[in-house]
């Protein structure tokens, strides 16, 4: 079990979790979580129909479930898939790299996605927004 040094932390890897759950009820195989290197992370590598998928999870803790579906309906800003600046693309390029060439996988198709998940912690409920195929 991990220690958590913040909140934020915590709501990240309960966000991770939901993201895989996801992931496996609509086909996906989950190949890694947190592949790691010294310039950046990709929360999740996932496989389906031959392709491998490289996954971004995005997590926010919401007050309630209207304000989720708020967010969801693009009438609140301070979204987290707004965090992905040009500097986090770059990072993950070089990681997404990295493992193609680690894994030997250089003509296998892949794309890379954002999952945000939305956590109502109190009501122990979930959304997932897929923002797929972003390009790197």
């Amino acid at each position: 079990m991990k220690n958590f040094i913040s909140k934020t932390q915590r709501i990240g890897e309960l966000g991770e979790d939901v993201a895989c759950k996801f992931l496996v009820r609509h086909g996906f195989s989950i190949l890694e979580r947190n592949y790691t290197r010294k310039w950046g992370e990709i929360d999740i590598v996932a496989e389906k129909e031959n392709k491998t998928y490289f996954i971004e999870v995005k997590s926010k803790s919401v007050e309630s479930i209207e304000f989720m579906q708020r967010l969801l309906d693009k009438k609140e800003s301070n979204r987290p898939e707004e965090n992905m600046h040009p500097w986090k693309i770059k990072r993950l390029r070089r990681v997404v790299e990295t493992y193609l060439i680690s894994k030997r996988l250089g003509n296998k198709a892949w794309q890379f996605d954002l999952l945000v998940v939305y956590l109502d912690i109190e009501k122990r409920f979930a959304r997932v927004k897929v923002v797929d195929n972003i390009i790197l």
